[in-house]
């Protein structure tokens, strides 16, 4: 008996064996995909970590190059010797984790590897009135303790984040942009090295210990970047919206670190 193609009984069922078998291929593939996602998120947050920490495989003065996927997981044990979290509410520490120690609280949100922390869903938290973890990691760049803070922030588009190397006193040591869509030639070179070697030096508290943040700012006068006490950085051309994204993202996110660096401060003291 042949099958009335016409009838709309048919398309309907047609329609929901095609929802079916399309929506059972896709969660097959993304389950068989899974690991390496996981695999490749792991890899790439690390590389931007040791990156902020200069530990790359940078020459000259070109692009950036990152330490290469095959030796990214040991760089990443012999560099970064701690791994701390931070959980903060209103401006206050309200516990600091070691890494063992966060991976096996019961604590909302952890039972993972503190570089895996998803700072946007930490900042959504904030918004709600919740307590927020935030990562550091501390190393040793080139015999000098450094600590890697993770910042996120709202470019032109879409979302720009980073992480950026500190020493004791909050004087930045290195940085690493990203973003999910700024501007080609415009926005987009928040990810130049250029632009990232411009933070390298720069303080973000003055001398009373007062967060002031760094501002990516038009009018500088400092294109090659020379003065590290104006709390500035010279701004992208044709880039104002993402520039302000990356100041606000700066200073909004490092503040959160502040009482931790000024608790080390007077216990070095």
């Amino acid at each position: 008996m042949a099958i009335n193609t016409d009838k709309n009984s048919y398309t309907i069922f047609f329609a929901i064996a095609m929802v079916v078998v399309v929506g059972s291929l896709l969660a097959f593939t993304a389950s068989t995909l899974r690991p390496n996602i996981d695999e490749n998120k792991r890899m790439e947050k690390q590389q931007n970590i040791l990156y902020a920490m200069g530990i790359n495989a940078n020459e000259g003065s070109g692009d950036i190059n990152f330490i290469s996927t095959d030796k990214v997981a040991e760089a990443f044990t012999n560099n970064v010797l701690e791994q701390i979290v931070l959980e903060v509410k209103d401006g206050n520490v309200l516990k600091e984790f070691s890494r063992d120690e966060f991976m096996n609280s019961k604590a909302q949100g952890a039972g993972k590897e503190p570089y895996l922390i998803d700072v946007k869903k930490e900042q959504t938290k904030a918004k709600n009135g919740e307590s927020r973890f935030l990562p550091l990691f501390k190393g040793s760049q080139n015999g000098k303790t450094v600590y890697v803070a993770a910042v996120r922030g709202k470019g032109l588009w879409d979302a720009i984040w980073g992480y950026i190397a500190l020493d004791e006193s909050m004087v930045v040591q290195g940085a690493f942009f990203d973003h999910a869509g700024e501007t080609p030639g415009l926005g987009a070179n928040i990810k130049q090295r250029y632009f990232m070697d411009d933070f390298k030096g720069e303080k973000l508290l003055t001398e009373e210990g007062v967060f002031k943040g760094i501002k990516v700012a038009k009018g500088n006068n400092d294109p090659v970047n020379n003065d590290k006490d104006d709390y500035e950085v010279d701004a992208l051309a044709g880039a104002t919206i993402t520039g302000d994204g990356v100041s606000a993202m700066i200073k909004n996110d490092l503040k959160l670190y502040l009482p931790y660096f000024k608790n080390l401060k007077n216990n070095n003291n």
